[in-house]
């Protein structure tokens, strides 16, 4: 017999399994008929079995990957005020920008996941950056900072590093 936790917990993958965007935790939390600290602690635990579960700032999914698609890890640096630039040239060049990472002196590797593949996303994202006076990762490190990027084809990622470096942005690999 299931316990209440793994049947919600059931519950919650078959909403995400079913969602074809994310869905914010306060969605799911009045679906489920729980709070959504209660959904934090589900979606931790779905995680820990194995279940990857995505968290942007736009709400959760499941990740089921892109088959055909490369990834590669792009180290890059640049000024606050070129983040737009930074991201918009890549999601122009057909490149998804899954997460940002940068080295802490202090805390080691920092990662947060983005989830960044289109302009929409961009704007939305940097729409929430302003909205709550967030701070970037890459303040902490003068700049420098590394996203995994998502892509389909070889050229995706040389055409997006040349426009990057256009720009000023300094692409390291």
């Amino acid at each position: 017999m299931t316990n209440e936790h793994e049947t919600r917990q059931h519950q919650l993958m078959e909403i995400l399994s079913q969602a074809h965007l994310p869905t914010r935790g306060d969605e799911l939390a009045k679906r489920l008929g729980v709070t959504r600290q209660v959904v934090v602690h589900d979606i931790a635990l779905l995680r820990a079995s194995g279940v990857e579960v995505v968290a942007t700032p736009r709400g959760y999914y499941l990740d089921h990957g892109q088959s055909g698609h490369r990834r590669e890890v792009l180290a890059v640096r640049h000024k606050p005020e070129q983040t737009a630039t930074e991201l918009y040239a890549l999601v122009d060049h057909g490149i998804s920008i899954v997460n940002v990472q940068v080295e802490h002196p202090v805390y080691g590797e920092l990662t947060a996941s983005l989830r960044i593949a289109s302009r929409l996303d961009v704007d939305q994202f940097l729409s929430q950056v302003k909205h709550h006076h967030a701070r970037l990762l890459s303040d902490l490190t003068d700049g420098y900072h590394m996203h995994l990027v998502d892509y389909a084809e070889p050229d995706h990622l040389q055409k997006a590093v040349r426009a990057l470096s256009a720009h000023g942005i300094q692409v390291f690999f």
